[in-house]
């Protein structure tokens, strides 16, 4: 068996965001029976919060919608994760811009944002709710949900010619 595809989620301080998006990604892959077949994982730009549990309001706005990221700690992007990972994902242009000073030129190609998947959606970027209030949560759950469902068809694609080895 082939090993799994690789994603990581980055944003900033990895509380918000990017474990949001890891756990959107990850029910999403579930409900498609590819749990087993992608790997997902959340990492922040900055070292602010690492060892804490997402933003109270994040876990609180994930659970209404049936994502579970309590769990999840809160991590800075190293070096080695972009060897490790087969893509990563940047919720804006300023993470990515940090990724991107990080990577080695010749793991580049691995560095997208999530909104790529989803250019229908209006949004080029998951915009921070940290300082904002619940509308803000709402709507990065919305862009979230829409850029996972474009990455999820992105990954069944590449895992197609594997499933044929």
């Amino acid at each position: 068996m082939a090993e799994p595809l690789a994603v990581l989620m980055c944003c900033m301080g990895n509380i918000c965001r990017s474990p949001s998006a890891e756990g959107v990604l990850r029910a999403q892959l579930v409900a498609a029976g590819l749990q087993h077949a992608v790997r997902v994982d959340s990492a922040g730009t900055h070292a602010y919060h690492v060892g804490e549990p997402p933003d109270r309001r994040a876990l609180a706005h994930a659970a209404r919608r049936g994502y579970d990221i309590a769990a999840l700690r809160a991590r800075q992007v190293e070096v080695a994760d972009f060897d490790r990972f087969d893509l990563v994902l940047a919720m804006d242009r300023d993470n990515l811009a940090r990724l991107r000073a990080l990577c080695p030129v010749p793991l580049q190609s691995r560095l997208r944002l999530l909104m790529s998947f989803a250019p229908a959606a209006g949004s080029a970027e998951v915009p921070d709710p940290y300082y904002g209030g619940a509308a803000g949560f709402e709507r990065v759950l919305d862009l979230l949900e829409l850029g996972c469902r474009g990455l999820l068809a992105h990954l069944r694609a590449r895992l197609e010619p594997r499933a044929a080895d």
